[in-house]
């Protein structure tokens, strides 16, 4: 049977499409390696249903409720909610798809968007409508994804809690739906949005470009598949289109590697590298924040004296956290008056931050720019531009309110206000937080609903967010600037596009930040991983590691201090220091090298490896129990390596021991752990 079929390259893949001989839809016909399109399609089915229909059994790209009634459907759509459309066209371009979809007696036209992106091995999808009527949207999905499985989908996914995010969680579905997601207005701390599917060593992988609502659902079907949806959750349940508007959805990223998990991974640092552009290339500074240290008593001479111990070690980044501002003594006031506190800087602010620059350290300064304190100034002179519901009380979480940023007023007092502290003092850094999800989420004087007539808040509020982002990019470029939302709860390809670095989690202890750093690295790039040396004690695993396992624990992503440097030894100092220093030495490698991971926290050793031309970087941590020398004869442990010329000759930089490669790939490195040895960093030259 011949019929139209379309096929996206990537540099390693091939993603073909064709239009389904049972109906008006578009299906899935191949996705893998190069010549993966060359032959009958792995989708194929026996094209026989018994109660349900074609398109409930169809590899389909994307449908509407109407035409795929039992199955799951990516499009809910007018007030029948069903959309039975006929196919419209297509436009091809080199890396680009534009399939599209017609429902002459709704008046809608639905346009299946495929690109890819060079450089990588991504695939962006996305729908766009435009309604000629007014038109009411329950679902709107961004794309649906098939992956033809042998035996049960082995679903891999990043779930957590605040303080224990990104943890690496797998699920074998043989049948039945698996859905995550968020309604806290941000992607949230319990659910990525991210998520794999392995067929045997291939990995197909899934996130959502969206730092709002959202959804992925996996659907196990008959027949070796599974399905994934993913999309926007709009607040109020559903979107209303007005005559001739034109709406698009968040793009959904699609990879794939025939190198499992961890080739997976390397498809994403690479996407992530391309979103950063220009940027990529401006060393990431080591950074120290006082937090920490002083918590809300912040004052000038306090910070000062951190600042030179900061700069002692080699530190080149100062940043002061919470509690710079009027009316800041704790998380009970202040947010919304972005003024700092004449009381804790008694000589001005800029004079502070002068003299913080003239230790030859970079400044940067904390902010929570969608919060607001009830009894601040900001609240007292607009109470409206808060998220309220008329006749409800205003809940507070962490002692603070929201504001609504899908204002404009809201976004125009925000970019006013890091304008000016930007444009006043010499800030170098800014880190964006945001502790509180909406609750109570409508505009006062709009009704016992919450809005006035059709609204789309969390969409606005997303549209806000990144307005004020894409203004700093553009007016502020030389400004590093840190996403976090009470640690890793805002973490996604939008907020990656406008950051340099992001906050996986708030908790910095060894053990809990090690789960929570492999996780993310699979998802994530080394280059925006933001991680901190301190003293914290363990919350889930309180093992006590040595300063160097944090140090080396740390290293894997942008390094940052924020233990109290007042309370360390001369001795702590010093060793931070050669740290810092071994650091700045290789930081090029692991923030542009290809990262491979190596073991889980669960094997008694595992680490990152980092490849750049002739260089190898091994970051090495020792997790589990030791092998009983020197009272009984042990062995040192081992980890392999991989990706390494096995022909070539490899020599550790600081011992000057010479590995070949094979030997490297086959037993591995030998690292003889101790009690006061746990971690280590090893730097192989090739030959």
């Amino acid at each position: 049977m011949t019929y139209q079929r379309w096929t996206l390259r990537t540099e390693h893949t091939r993603y073909t499409v064709r239009l389904s001989p049972d109906g008006p839809w578009a299906e899935l016909d191949a996705w893998g390696p190069p010549g993966v399109e060359d032959g009958p399609s792995a989708l194929d089915w026996s094209h026989r249903t018994h109660f349900i229909t074609p398109a409930d059994a169809a590899p389909a790209e994307y449908l509407p409720y109407g035409l795929r009634p039992f199955t799951g459907a990516e499009l809910v759509a007018g007030e029948g909610r069903g959309v039975w459309w006929e196919f419209a066209g297509a436009e091809e371009t080199e890396g680009s798809l534009r399939l599209a979809f017609v429902d002459e007696l709704i008046g809608l036209r639905t346009v299946l968007c495929y690109e890819t992106v060079p450089g990588t091995d991504v695939i962006l999808r996305w729908a766009e409508f435009t309604a000629a009527a007014e038109l009411r949207l329950e679902r709107l999905d961004s794309a649906a994804v098939t992956v033809p499985v042998r035996g049960p989908a082995r679903l891999t996914y990043l779930s957590g809690q605040w303080s224990q995010e990104f943890q690496h969680t797998r699920l074998d579905l043989g049948r039945g739906t698996f859905t995550i997601g968020s309604t806290q207005g941000v992607p949230g701390h319990a659910y990525a949005p991210w998520l794999a599917v392995q067929d045997g060593d291939a990995a197909y992988g899934v996130a959502l470009e969206w730092p709002g609502n959202w959804h992925i659902t996996a659907q196990a079907e008959p027949g070796g598949a599974v399905r994934i949806r993913a999309g926007r959750v709009p607040h109020e349940g559903a979107v209303h289109m007005a005559a001739g508007e034109t709406l698009a959805t968040p793009r959904l990223a699609c990879a794939f590697s025939p190198d499992g998990l961890d080739g997976l991974s390397r498809v994403w640092h690479r996407y992530e590298r391309r979103l950063a552009g220009d940027r990529l290339h401006r060393p990431r500074k080591v950074l120290y924040n006082s937090w920490e240290a002083t918590g809300f008593d912040v004052e000038a001479a306090g910070q000062l004296e951190l600042a030179k111990a900061a700069a002692d070690i080699g530190a080149e980044l100062f940043v002061v956290d919470d509690g710079w501002f009027t009316g800041r003594a704790d998380d009970t006031g202040g947010l919304g008056d972005w003024y700092p506190d004449p009381a804790a800087f008694p000589r001005g602010f800029g004079r502070f931050v002068e003299e913080v620059r003239a230790l030859g350290l970079d400044f940067g300064l904390w902010v929570e720019p969608e919060a607001v304190s009830p009894g601040s100034r900001l609240h007292a002179e607009h109470p409206e531009w808060v998220y309220r519901i008329d006749g409800r009380p205003a809940r507070l979480v962490r002692n603070q309110l929201l504001l609504d940023l899908g204002r404009t007023d809201v976004q125009d007092f925000v970019i006013g206000t890091l304008d000016r502290l930007l444009g006043t003092y010499g800030i170098g850094y800014l880190k964006w937080d945001m502790n509180r999800p909406p609750t109570e989420r409508g505009r006062p004087g709009t009704g016992p609903g919450g809005t006035a007539g059709p609204a789309d808040l969390d969409a606005e509020h997303v549209a806000g967010y990144l307005r004020v982002l894409d203004h700093l990019r553009a007016n502020h470029p030389d400004v590093t600037v840190e996403g976090c939302a009470g640690g890793g709860g805002r973490i996604e390809h939008a907020t990656l596009a406008r950051t340099d670095v992001v906050w996986p989690s708030d908790n910095t202890a060894p053990m809990d930040r090690l789960r929570v750093q492999h996780g993310f690295l699979h998802a994530h790039a080394p280059h925006v991983m933001s991680s901190w040396v301190t003293d914290a004690p363990g919350i889930f695993d309180p093992r006590p590691r040595s300063l160097a396992f944090r140090f080396v624990n740390a290293m894997c992503g942008v390094l940052g201090i924020g233990a109290d440097l007042r309370a360390w030894t001369p001795e702590q100092r010093a060793e931070a220091a050669r740290w810092i220093a071994r650091y700045k030495e290789v930081r090029d490698v692991i923030h542009h090298g290809e990262a491979r991971l190596l073991g889980t926290p669960d094997d008694p050793t595992c680490g990152v490896q980092y490849d750049a031309g002739d260089r190898t970087v091994v970051a090495a941590l020792s997790t589990g129990r030791l092998d009983g020398a020197p009272l009984l004869p042990g062995r040192p442990d081992r980890l392999r390596l991989r990706g390494l010329d096995p022909a070539a000759r490899y020599r550790d930089t600081v011992t000057g021991t010479s590995y070949g490669g094979a030997h490297l790939l086959h037993h591995g490195l030998p690292f003889a752990w101790s009690a006061e040895h746990d971690a280590d960093l090893v730097v192989l030259s090739r030959l």
